[in-house]
Parts: C-alpha cells; structure tokens; sequence
C-alpha cells in the first residue's frame, strides 16, 4: 500500500504526540528527538486510545489501566511482553508519510503480544 500524507511535520514538535484519522483509522504520531513513529491509537489491552493518555520523554502510557510502551519501539514496558501495532512512517517536504498496513497486525485476541 502507498505512504499517505497524515500530517505536518510543523504540527508536531519533537517530545509531543497527535491523533489522526485515516481512512477510518486511527493512528497515533509520536515525535521523540526529531523522529516520527506512527502506531494504532489504541491499547493493546482494551483498545482504549493512547492518544488520551500521556508521553513524558519516551514512555507512553495508556489512561485507562496504566500500561506503559516505549514510543521509540512500541516494545510494552509493563507489561514487556504487549506490543503496539507500528506502521511505516516517511518525511518528504515537511509532510508526515503513513503506510495504512500495520507492520505488526493486531489479531481477534484482545491484547497483542509480540516476540520482542
């Protein structure tokens, strides 16, 4: 699948993250040191959107029950063993470049659980 604009990079300052819809998707954009990372906007545990909760320096962590990811990987901190579905992020002119197609698929579990 092709990279889509979803944003730009004026829009989101490093240390800062946003939530986007895209072809009725949510993504979640993490800037950390100048680099964009594009993940699902929702929790592996019950779905709830990240981008609700808070990110202090790399750790993102979920407002509902409190699990936290590292927003340079997507690797879980607590628990270690979740892991955020990751898309495919570009920067042409300024513009953020999303790939729809998740690098890592979420499957009908409700927690996703990487080999990380």
């Amino acid at each position: 699948m092709a990279f889509q604009k979803v944003a730009s990079l004026d829009d989101l300052w490093s240390g800062e993250m946003t939530a986007v819809s895209v072809e009725g998707q949510y993504i979640l954009l993490v800037n950390i040191d100048d680099m964009v990372h594009a993940y699902a906007d929702a929790c592996p545990h019950m779905r709830t959107r990240l981008s609700q909760g808070s990110l202090q320096g790399r750790i993102l962590t979920c407002a509902t029950h409190q699990w936290q990811f590292d927003a340079l990987t997507g690797s879980g901190i607590n628990p270690v063993t979740a892991c955020l579905e990751e898309f495919s992020v570009r920067i042409e002119n300024g513009d953020i470049l999303v790939e729809l197609v998740a690098a890592c698929s979420s499957d009908d579990k409700p927690v996703k659980w990487c080999e990380r």
